[in-house]
């Protein structure tokens, strides 16, 4: 497995700190919030880019690529009924398409249920909400899929539950959705939080999906990290395992207790543990 973890575990630590410090947990792959680095990444000189890569390099890592997509700069809407502020949304994807192929990515997972709701019904459209969504949807990540496809980068729709999105809420909805489209750079994620909401076992939803799941973030139900909570993660390494998912196992917490340096090495230990039950079976 490919063990990575989200660089905002180490919340108002420098990058150098950040990758020095996991590198020493044992990792080699770290995933990268873009707002951590700027609040907004037009502001990331190519010479910042540069030496972002370098510095997760010299530790022995490897960045796989971006997620929390829409955090920031305010106000941005893939869905939302400005056009104005939809324009501006697709032009920031293809920033951000950019930047993750600039500093050595090649992953982006788009959750961002906020940015993604569903629209009401306009009065001269005939379209439901989840109609309108999708045809806006496309209209904004067409731009950036087109600097995906140039740049070897895979854009992966998150499915989100309730409450937390109306729109994209499961995998089979997602799946659905990244066919639909037909683009060989757009695909979706398995997030085991998320998909503990889900009727399925994951296990069986890794089974169904693997054609289609490009990345994986792994998290206990709790919100915190693999080994922090009730989650059983064997079943759903060994079902990783049998799909031959070869990318990487990324450690996203949306709890940050008790520290990140408590976090990552627990957690990475724990998943070690879970991968050799998986392999002594």
């Amino acid at each position: 497995m490919k063990y990575c973890i989200c660089n905002e575990t180490f919340q108002n630590w420098s990058w150098h700190d950040t990758c020095r410090q996991v590198a020493e947990c044992g990792y080699q792959y770290i995933e990268v919030a873009p707002f951590t680095l700027a609040k907004d990444v037009r502001e990331v000189t190519p010479e910042q880019r540069t030496k972002i890569k370098t510095c997760a390099t010299d530790f022995g890592l490897q960045i796989v690529g971006l997620h929390w997509l829409l955090v920031s700069p305010p106000g941005l809407s893939i869905t939302g009924d400005s056009p104005d502020i939809r324009r501006e949304t697709s032009t920031y994807l293809c920033e951000l398409a950019n930047l993750c192929a600039d500093i050595g990515g090649s992953t982006m997972v788009l959750g961002s249920p906020a940015q993604r709701r569903l629209p009401a019904t306009e009065t001269n459209s005939a379209a439901s909400p989840r109609e309108l969504a999708l045809e806006r949807l496309l209209e904004v990540i067409s731009p950036a899929l087109e600097i995906c496809d140039a740049r070897g980068v895979t854009l992966c729709l998150e499915p989100l539950p309730s409450p937390e999105a109306d729109f994209m809420l499961t995998l089979e909805e997602t799946t659905e959705i990244v066919k639909t489209l037909n683009r060989g750079c757009l695909k979706t994620m398995l997030d085991i939080k998320s998909a503990s909401s889900e009727t399925t076992p994951i296990d069986a939803l890794i089974h169904k999906y693997s054609d289609v799941i490009h990345h994986v973030h792994v998290n206990d139900a709790n919100r915190r990290g693999p080994g922090f909570g009730e989650t059983d993660f064997v079943p759903i390494l060994r079902a990783l395992n049998e799909v031959s998912y070869d990318g990487p196992v990324s450690i996203e917490v949306f709890d940050y207790t008790p520290d990140p340096v408590t976090i990552a090495s627990q957690s990475l230990a724990y998943l070690k543990k879970c991968q050799a039950t998986t392999a002594g079976e």
